[in-house]
């Protein structure tokens, strides 16, 4: 008698951490200058696609907004988290705006720590 396997499904669930973060950027003019300068960083992969640009990085990156105001020529103060949310189409991992960058992190407990928030249900007293 013949026995057979079923094969493993791609499509698989896996709820382990990825230890990842990023973004989808629209693939014009500013989404190409922002992921060339996120290319620049150790941890971040840019994957140019057809219509988008996916930047994905290992545990947390700062998209520095006057470095990406410099690549595109503009005066420091150009590129803001509205300018990065206009050229933004999705993320994933935990996203903080402060003033001069916007920060992923892909862990919440990092993210929760940087800005000093309690996660413990009912936090302490």
């Amino acid at each position: 008698m013949t026995q057979f396997k079923t094969a493993e499904s791609p499509f698989r669930s896996d709820s382990t951490a990825s230890n990842m973060c990023g973004f989808t950027l629209m693939n014009n003019q500013v989404g190409v200058v922002v992921a060339q300068v996120m290319s620049t960083r150790p941890n971040v992969r840019v994957t140019p696609l057809p219509s988008m640009i996916r930047v994905d990085a290992l545990n947390r990156m700062d998209v520095v907004y006057d470095e990406v105001s410099e690549a595109l020529g503009e005066e420091p103060g150009y590129f803001d988290a509205a300018e990065f949310e206009e050229s933004m189409s999705t993320h994933y991992g935990r996203m903080i705006h402060e003033d001069d960058r916007t920060i992923m992190f892909a862990n919440p407990e990092d993210a929760a720590e940087y800005i000093g928030f309690d996660l413990t249900a009912g936090g302490s007293r």
